[in-house]
């Protein structure tokens, strides 16, 4: 469906705000679907993008600038999701040994059986969208998106 049709406008629009309300309005078509799926084990998407993350680190603690660094919602406040995952027993939180100031954060046994038993339903909720598009398609899209996003 047409961005035109999905916002219901009459007016004819410039493809460079064509191309903004269409990455938005997919945002939230993606970000609804994959809602759905995390909404049964009480988890948000800054939470699970946290859990995966740690899961990267292979056993190795992450310091927040870690966590931040990786996040994909780069303004997401870490310390409230490491609070509400350490509440679920999802991560613990350590000071670390050699400088105090340091906190060192690890996914538990609990959040890595989460995060297994996420995999196959994240999975198949790429593949759903990834369905409608060949792999040249999305080997294209990720170029085009990564070259629109780059400013000058």
């Amino acid at each position: 469906m047409k961005i035109e049709e999905v916002i219901k406008s009459n007016v004819a629009l410039k493809d460079a705000k064509k191309v903004i309300l269409n990455v938005m309005y997919t945002q939230n078509v993606v970000n609804d679907k994959f809602n759905e799926i995390l909404k049964p084990y009480d988890l948000s998407g800054e939470q699970y993008n946290v859990l995966r993350i740690l899961r990267g680190q292979k056993g190795n603690p992450a310091n927040m600038c870690i966590i931040q660094e990786r996040m994909l919602a780069k303004n997401s406040n870490t310390t409230r999701l490491i609070d509400k995952l350490l509440l679920k027993d999802l991560v613990t939180r350590n000071v670390c040994p050699d400088n105090r100031r340091k906190i060192e954060v690890l996914i538990t046994q609990k959040g890595l059986d989460l995060l297994t038993e996420l995999d196959p339903k994240v999975d198949e909720h790429e593949k759903l969208f990834a369905n409608n598009l060949t792999e040249q398609e999305l080997t294209l899209l990720n170029t085009l998106l990564e070259k629109y996003r780059t400013l000058n």
